[in-house]
Order: structure tokens, then C-alpha cells, then sequence
């Protein structure tokens, strides 16, 4: 990729790291923007999986103190992402680009709408919450399943979706948030084995992108309480319904 193209994508990198940190969705923007600059979307979207994943180890550093007592809870959730993560990994290099073109619409689609139901979800599992310990039921594992399969598949929105489920599952949203954390970080640790080896990434752009994200999560970590996250989450969302509309007419 030539020199303009590899410093653009690390500056997209650089912000979509500080979107996740503010308000999630920074896929949303940097797998577009490799789009753009010339590549196939499936190598697009492994090569933003790839880059992006040093970030979800800050998450989960970040919220260490909440894993107290959760080691079963982390095991058995951990691995249902793998199983997860890497059947979603698989089912995207095993099946034709083209039945991808035709997907990836609807799933950036449906990432954006995530994205901006996302406060409604939360505002509505803060008010059931009630802090005590709870088994896990039994749906929780499939659910989990279903969501990390579309992580190693495509993965844009994958936390929002992770909170829902697990603040639905245990009734602790503080908890559910630092289990999606985990959770986001095992999926994307098995699409970076799986991509890395037999996936199409552009590791020019990796080397770029992956520290400018990594930094960008960090600054906007800082920052996070004192930037409104709605005016953002509004940007957010109207980009990306703009490139499902961009990519569906691609099609």
C-alpha cells in the first residue's frame, strides 16, 4: 500500500481507537476507510480485526479489579468464545468473498442500529439491576456463542451486543461490562491466530494501524468523561448506515 494511503489508514486507526474508548462502533471507520483506499472487503476486514486487537487487551487490563471471584465464570464463557470465534473465523474464509459483499451490508447496517440503541439498552439494565450473584443460565451459552461466531465473522458492534446479553444473563451491568471486555479480547485473539495464518492481511497496514489504535484507545480513555458521547454516537451511527447504503449499492 503506498506511503499516503498507509498514513491515512493510521490516523483512522488512531481515531477509531478513541471512538472505542469513548463510545464504541471504531470499526464503524476503519473498516471503510481500508475499503476505500483499495482493498477487497474480506481482506478489509480481517486486516481491521488484526489491527484493532491490541486494544481489546487495554479493556481488559482496565477492568482487572472486576474479575475477583469470576475465574469459573471466565472459564466457561471463555470458552464458548473460542468455539465461537473461531467457527466465525472459519465460516468467513471458507465461504466465497462474494456471499461477504453481500452480507457485510446488512451487518454494518445492523451494527450501526446496535450502536444506537446501545444507551437505551443500558439505562434499561442499570434499572434492573440488582447486584447479587445469579446462575448463569442455560441460554446465556448459546446466546454467547451466536454473538462471538459474528465476532470472528465481522465482530462491528460485537461489545454492544455482548453487554446486552450478559447484563440480560446477570443482572450486574458493571460486571456484564468487564466480562464483554474478556470476552472481546478472546475472539479477537482467535481471528488474529486464524487470520494471521491462512487470511488475506495487509500487515503494512497492521504495523500502522494496530499502535496508532492501541494509543488512540489510550488518549480516549483519558478523555472519556469529558467529551459527550451522544453528539459522537450520532456521527457514528449516521456514517455507518451511509456506507451499509455505499456497499449495498456495490453490490
Amino acid at each position: 500500500m503506498p506511503a499516503v494511503d498507509l498514513v491515512i489508514a493510521a490516523a483512522v486507526a488512531f481515531l477509531a481507537g478513541v471512538i472505542n474508548s469513548i463510545a464504541g462502533g471504531g470499526s464503524l471507520i476503519l473498516f471503510p476507510t481500508l475499503v476505500a483506499l483499495g482493498l477487497p472487503t474480506v481482506a478489509a476486514n480481517v486486516t481491521n480485526s488484526v489491527a484493532q486487537w491490541p486494544g481489546y487487551l487495554g479493556g481488559v487490563v482496565g477492568f482487572r479489579s472486576e474479575y475477583a471471584g469470576q475465574r469459573g465464570r471466565l472459564v466457561r464463557f471463555g470458552l464458548v468464545a473460542l468455539l465461537g470465534g473461531t467457527a466465525g473465523s472459519v465460516l468467513l474464509l471458507t465461504t466465497p468473498s462474494a456471499a461477504f459483499d453481500v452480507v457485510v451490508p446488512v451487518l454494518v447496517l445492523l451494527a450501526s442500529l446496535l450502536l444506537a440503541v446501545q444507551p437505551i439498552v443500558t439505562r434499561r439494565l442499570k434499572r434492573d439491576e440488582d447486584g447479587g450473584p445469579r446462575r448463569d443460565p442455560v441460554w446465556v451459552y448459546v446466546a454467547l456463542f451466536a454473538a462471538t461466531v459474528y465476532g470472528g465473522y465481522f465482530g462491528g458492534a460485537l461489545g454492544v451486543i455482548l453487554v446486552g446479553v450478559l447484563g440480560i444473563a446477570l443482572h450486574r451491568l458493571k460486571l456484564a461490562n468487564a466480562l464483554k471486555s474478556a470476552l472481546s479480547a478472546i475472539t479477537a485473539t482467535v481471528t488474529l491466530v486464524v487470520f494471521g495464518f491462512f487470511g488475506d492481511v495487509h500487515w503494512d497496514v497492521v504495523a500502522v494501524a494496530a499502535p496508532a489504535s492501541l494509543v488512540g484507545g489510550f488518549l480516549g480513555a483519558r478523555i472519556a468523561t469529558r467529551i459527550p458521547t451522544t453528539p459522537l454516537r450520532v456521527f457514528i451511527v449516521t456514517f455507518g448506515v451511509a456506507v451499509s447504503v455505499y456497499l449495498f449499492l456495490r453490490i
